[in-house]
C-alpha cells in the first residue's frame, strides 16, 4: 500500500465511524429514554423480570442464525464478490442468503414457540413462581416474532455495511427503540407489560423498513433462488456457511451467558433481573457510542484490506483503532464505577422508580462498569479475526471465556452481596463474574491476534494504555473527593451526576495532555486546524 492512499483509508473509516457514533449516540439517547419510560412504568417490579426474560430465547435465536453471525461471515465473503465488480452475482448471493435465512429462521422460531413453556420452567426461570412462568411465556411467543422481521433486517444492514452505505442501517436502532417507547406509553397502559412486547414488533418491523430505500439506491435485485447449484452464488453461500458455522457457536456462548445469568437470577430476588438488565444497559452505553460505532465502520475495510492482502496497512488501523477505544472508555469505565448511584438516579429515578430502586441497580453497575473496556476491545478485536476470515478463534476464547463466568457466577453469588438486602444483594456477584470473565477473554484475543498479524506496535499501545490508564486513575480520584466536597454531597444524586459527568472530563482531559498521552495531542492538532 502507497503512502497516498492510507490516509484516504483512515479518512474513510473516520468519516463511517463519525456518522456511526452520531447515529449510535441518538440511537443511544433513545434507548435510554426507552429505559426511563420503561422505569417509570414498572421500576424492577417482577412482571418486567418476566419481560426481560423473554427475551433471552428470541435474542438468542437471532445472534445464533443472524445477527453478529451472519454479519460477520457475510461481509467478507460479500466485500470478496464486490472486489470482481460482478453485480450480477452480488445481488443473486444475497438473494440466496435472506431465502436460506427466512427458511432456517421461520422453522427455529416455530419450534420454540411449540416448546416455550418447557423452556422456561425447566430452564431458563426454573426458580421463578408459576405465575411469573406463564408470562414469560405469552411474553416469548409475541417477542418471537421479532427474530424474524430482524433476521432479514441484519442481512439488509450487512449487505449495506459492505457496500460503505452507513447512514440508513445506523438510523435503524432509533427507530427500534421508538417503537418500544411507542409500546411502553401507548400500549403498556391498556395492555400491561404485554403491551412493551408488542412494542419490541413493531420497532423491529420499523428497524426493517427504514433500510429498504437504501437497497432501490444500489439498484437491488431480489431473485427467489437457494443458489446450491449456481455457479455464481454457490461459492459465496458455501463460504457464508463455512465462517459462519464456528461464529454460530461462538454466539452461542455468548448468549449462553445472558442466560446463565438469567436462570442463576431468577433464584434470587425477582426484582434482581431487572436490576442487571437496568445496570448492563447502562455500562453498555458508552461502549455503543464509541467502540461499536468505530468497529462497525471499521470492519468493512479491515474486510477490503485483507481482500486485497494489506495487512500492513491493517496492523496500522487497527493499532489506531484501539487506542482510539482506550482513549474513551478508559475514563467512562472508571466515571461509570465513581458515579453509579448519581448516573443510575439521573437516567431512571422517577415514578415507580424510586431510590430504593435506584440503589439495587447501582450496585450492580459497580461490579458491570470496570469490565467496560474488555467488551469495547471485544468489539474491535473479533471483527479484525473475522476480516482475517478467522471465526474459529474468537469461539474458542468465547468458550473458554463461557466456562469461566459460569463457575465464576456460582461462586460470587455465594460469597458477594447480603441475600437479605437487595440494596447490597448477591446479584452483583453476577456482575463481577461477566466483567473479570470478559475482560481476560479480550486480552488473550488481543495476544493471538498480535502473533496472527506479527506484531501490533506494541510498545506503541502499552504506551498509550498506561498514560490513559493513569489520567482515567486520576480522573476517578478526584471526583471521589469532590462527592465528599460539603456543598457537591448536599445535592440530589442526579444533580451530582450532572456536576460530576463534565468535571471528570474535564479532569481526564488535562491529565492525558499533562501525562502526554500521544491522542490527546492528535485532537488538539485536528483542533487547531479546523
Amino acid at each position: 500500500m502507497n503512502e497516498t492512499s492510507a490516509p484516504s483509508t483512515g479518512q474513510r473509516v473516520a468519516r463511517a465511524a463519525i456518522i456511526l457514533m452520531a447515529a449510535f449516540l441518538v440511537s443511544r439517547v433513545l434507548g435510554l429514554l426507552r429505559q426511563m419510560v420503561i422505569a417509570q412504568q414498572f421500576a424492577t417490579a417482577p412482571e418486567l423480570s418476566a419481560y426481560f426474560a423473554a427475551f433471552r430465547i428470541p435474542d438468542l435465536l437471532f445472534n445464533l442464525i443472524a445477527g453478529g453471525a451472519l454479519g460477520s461471515a457475510f461481509i467478507p465473503t460479500l466485500a470478496t464478490t464486490l472486489a470482481r465488480n460482478d453485480q450480477r452475482a452480488t445481488w443473486r448471493l444475497v438473494s440466496a442468503v435472506a431465502n436460506w435465512l427466512m427458511l432456517i429462521v421461520g422453522l427455529t422460531t416455530t419450534i420454540a414457540a411449540l416448546f416455550a413453556p418447557w423452556v422456561v420452567s425447566t430452564f431458563l426461570l426454573r426458580g421463578f413462581p408459576a405465575d411469573l412462568q406463564v408470562l414469560t411465556v405469552h411474553l416469548m411467543r409475541i417477542m418471537l416474532l421479532s427474530t424474524v422481521v430482524f433476521s432479514l433486517s441484519g442481512l439488509l444492514m450487512a449487505t449495506l455495511y459492505t457496500h460503505e452505505h452507513f447512514l440508513l442501517p445506523a438510523i435503524a436502532p432509533s427507530l427500534y427503540n421508538l417503537g418500544i417507547i411507542f409500546g411502553a406509553l401507548v400500549l403498556a397502559p391498556r395492555m400491561g407489560i404485554t403491551g412493551l412486547a408488542w412494542g419490541v414488533v413493531l420497532g423491529a418491523v420499523a428497524h426493517l423498513l427504514v433500510q429498504v430505500p437504501a437497497l432501490w439506491h444500489l439498484h437491488a435485485r431480489y431473485t427467489p433462488l437457494l443458489g446450491l447449484r449456481d455457479p455464481l452464488v454457490a461459492p459465496g453461500v458455501h463460504e457464508t456457511a463455512r465462517l459462519m458455522a464456528p461464529r454460530v457457536l461462538g454466539q452461542a456462548t455468548v448468549q449462553l451467558n445472558f442466560v446463565v445469568t438469567t436462570a442463576l437470577a431468577s433464584f434470587l430476588d425477582p426484582q434482581a433481573i431487572s436490576a442487571l438488565n437496568y445496570a448492563w444497559l447502562i455500562m453498555l452505553l458508552p461502549q455503543g457510542i464509541f467502540a461499536q460505532a468505530v468497529a462497525t465502520a471499521a470492519f468493512p475495510t479491515f474486510a477490503a484490506q485483507v481482500a486485497r492482502h494489506e495487512t500492513e496497512a491493517m496492523r496500522r488501523t487497527l493499532t489506531t483503532l484501539l487506542r482510539g477505544v482506550l482513549f474513551l472508555t478508559l475514563p467512562a469505565a472508571v466515571g461509570l464505577f465513581v458515579l453509579a448511584t448519581p448516573i443510575v438516579a439521573l437516567l431512571l429515578q422517577r415514578g415507580a422508580f424510586d431510590a430504593h430502586s435506584t440503589a439495587v441497580v447501582a450496585w450492580a453497575l459497580l461490579f458491570y462498569a470496570p469490565g467496560l473496556v474488555g467488551h469495547s476491545l471485544f468489539e474491535m478485536l473479533t471483527r479484525a479475526f473475522y476480516a482475517l476470515h478467522d471465526t474459529l478463534t474468537p469461539v474458542l476464547v468465547g468458550v473458554a471465556a463461557m466456562m469461566l463466568n459460569i463457575m465464576l457466577s456460582l461462586v460470587f453469588m455465594r460469597t458477594i452481596g447480603d441475600p437479605t438486602n437487595l440494596t447490597r444483594g448477591p446479584h452483583a456477584g453476577l456482575a463481577l463474574a461477566n466483567t473479570i470473565a470478559t475482560t481476560i477473554e479480550a486480552l488473550l484475543l488481543l495476544w493471538l491476534l498480535r502473533q496472527r498479524m506479527g506484531g501490533l506496535e506494541g510498545r506503541r499501545l502499552l504506551h498509550a494504555t498506561t498514560r490513559l490508564g493513569m489520567a482515567a486513575l486520576g480522573m476517578g480520584a478526584l471526583l471521589w473527593l469532590g462527592l465528599r466536597l460539603p456543598w457537591l454531597a448536599a445535592l440530589p444524586a442526579a444533580a451530582q451526576a450532572l456536576v460530576g459527568i463534565p468535571l471528570g472530563a474535564l479532569c481526564y482531559l488535562v491529565l492525558a495532555y499533562l501525562l502526554d498521552a500521544e491522542d490527546v495531542h492528535a485532537i488538539r492538532r485536528m483542533l487547531l486546524r479546523r
